[in-house]
């Protein structure tokens, strides 16, 4: 076993989730080194034409990551892991928190197609292929930006990718609506933490009606033209923003699960030049945190 790969008790953990069967029903073959090959280029950022010839061709690594990524694959096993750490009550509800990160893109992730290349015996669908590709402009270079859920053990709940330049109070309740954990047992999926925290870019009347409207308990501060806006409305201004800085102090879990993501180069920054398959990139990466014990 190489360094970075899948342990056993890692692979015991996935193995039941993974398809078993690919393209017209033929059975995938050599799943766990594909995927440690996959888990070698997120974690060193090394071109695909580089990857060590262990991992068998490279052409296929590349080919069953963004096959996976486009199909949806890969989120469906985060669900899976996810349930699964649910049930064994890994899951720390108490404060989920939200934040996001930027993250630079290599020059060879600009310049994608406008009309993406069609998956053979697949149709293209906007799902699958999206017009916007995540990436944006700024006096840094280009850029996109990673928006995130994260739980009190500093494990990613949802995620979601966009350009760079793109603010963080609108991508709440996109991201919010993603925080969805099956239970093995039956039943409705569990989508609401106990508490939600959050930085003042969160900070928004939309946003607090979202979470009051969701019975979603929440610390997140108020800015000061916020505040003083408010102030200056009087009575229409509404009350007081309620502020809990003991449970304001635990948002520092979600900024160590971003740091934990981008322990992997491939997702510090960004290479893929499709949207899909950067997202099924984090996804992974996503689902080695929850692997691990």
């Amino acid at each position: 076993m190489g360094r970075g790969d899948l342990t056993r008790d890692e692979w015991v953990r996935l193995k039941p989730h993974l398809p078993k069967s690919g393209l017209h029903g033929g059975r995938w073959g050599s799943h766990r080194r594909i995927i440690n090959g996959i888990l070698y280029r997120n974690r060193t950022g090394v071109p695909w034409r580089d990857l060590p010839v262990r991992f068998g061709k490279w052409k296929t690594v590349y080919e069953r990551h963004r096959r996976w990524s486009a199909d949806g694959t890969w989120d469906r096993l985060f669900a899976a892991v996810l349930a699964d750490a649910d049930a064994e009550g890994r899951i720390d509800w108490s404060v989920v928190s939200v934040d996001s990160t930027s993250c630079r893109a290599h020059q060879h992730a600009a310049g994608a197609r406008k009309k993406p290349p069609r998956l053979p015996g697949k149709r293209r669908t906007p799902r699958q292929h999206r017009s916007d590709e995540g990436i944006g402009r700024s006096r840094g270079g280009l850029t996109c930006k990673i928006h995130l859920a994260g739980e009190g053990g500093r494990r990613p709940l949802a995620l979601l990718i966009t350009p760079g330049q793109w603010g963080d109070a609108p991508q709440l309740i996109p991201v919010m609506e993603r925080v969805r954990v099956a239970r093995l047992d039956g039943g409705r999926p569990r989508t609401r933490p106990d508490h939600l925290g959050g930085d003042k870019a969160y900070s928004s009347r939309r946003n607090r009606r979202y979470l009051r409207r969701r019975q979603i308990k929440h610390t997140i501060p108020e800015p000061k033209n916020q505040r003083a806006n408010r102030h200056r409305r009087g009575s229409k201004g509404g009350r007081p923003v309620g502020f809990d800085k003991t449970i304001y102090k635990r948002r520092n879990e979600v900024e160590r699960t971003i740091n934990a993501l981008k322990n992997s180069r491939a997702v510090a920054t960004r290479f893929d030049k499709r949207a899909y398959v950067f997202h099924g990139t984090v996804t992974l990466a996503s689902i080695r945190l929850w692997l691990k014990p």
